[in-house]
């Protein structure tokens, strides 16, 4: 599905996303996805993404624990589940040209596959007292962040990626999850 930006209306986000069962279908989860992708996007500079018609695709996967651990043992090492995780599709000289408006493209980039464990994401979300939706809301602004190449390995780096999430979930009426 492609979803126009509400604030720049030559951007085209397409999300390809699908849920397992647990996490009560997919229809549920595809508006709320668009939204937080689009703005995640909206909140990082991207010239890009400013200066041109591009469509800029993303997958999500929404599954659960087991699944998420397994990904997160297999390509990060670590024998736990997470609540979400991100595996860009381009690298760091791709990245950079992408965000100096050179990379080349043919009008469409996959930025990557975010995943999300449901019992993590729900078991977080009850103790911080909010509701599920929000809680994926921030997940994917934080993992659309990670695909262009923000990270918070860094305390320097943390406070960036930290303030492009709380512009981003301003811009759809959300609260500071940091604050």
């Amino acid at each position: 599905m492609r979803y126009p930006s509400p604030t720049q209306p030559l951007r085209m986000i397409e999300v390809d996303l699908s849920a397992d069962a647990i996490w009560g279908g997919e229809e549920i989860w595809q508006a709320l996805s668009e939204k937080a992708v689009t703005a995640g996007l909206s909140a990082a500079p991207l010239a890009a993404l400013n200066e041109r018609t591009i469509t800029v695709c993303v997958s999500i996967r929404f599954a659960d624990n087991d699944e998420v651990r397994a990904l997160n043992r297999d390509y990060r090492q670590k024998d736990r589940a997470t609540n979400v995780l991100s595996f860009p599709m381009l690298g760091r000289e791709e990245l950079a040209a992408f965000h100096q408006n050179d990379y080349v493209t043919a009008h469409e980039t996959l930025l990557g596959d975010i995943a999300l464990a449901y019992e993590t994401c729900a078991a977080e979300a009850a103790e911080k007292g909010i509701s599920l939706p929000h809680h994926v809301t921030h997940l994917i602004i934080h993992g659309t962040l990670h695909l262009l190449g923000y990270d918070h390995i860094e305390e320097a780096e943390g406070d960036a990626m930290e303030a492009l999430e709380v512009k981003a979930l301003a811009s759809l009426g959300l609260p500071n999850p940091y604050g």
